[in-house]
């Protein structure tokens, strides 16, 4: 299975403003789908035979870190 990223948009957006989705991205960054929940996103991935990660911290998210994600 391959691994895909669960990304929160907008990125770099400052604390406390709102959410807009959550998108699945793979590895270089391109996405793959949006969803308005990070529920949605992660039951999407599993269905589609990926292994999503989310981020362990919102504003940690380098895919090239390994201890930046967990897997959901």
């Amino acid at each position: 299975m391959s691994v895909v990223y669960i990304e929160a948009h907008p990125k770099g957006r400052p604390e406390g403003t709102p959410i807009s989705s959550y998108v699945v991205e793979d590895h270089a960054d391109h996405p793959l789908v949006s969803f308005a929940l990070q529920s949605q996103a992660i039951s999407w991935a599993k269905l589609n035979g990926f292994t999503p990660h989310v981020a362990r911290v919102r504003h940690l998210n380098d895919k090239r870190i390994p201890d930046h994600w967990r897997a959901a």
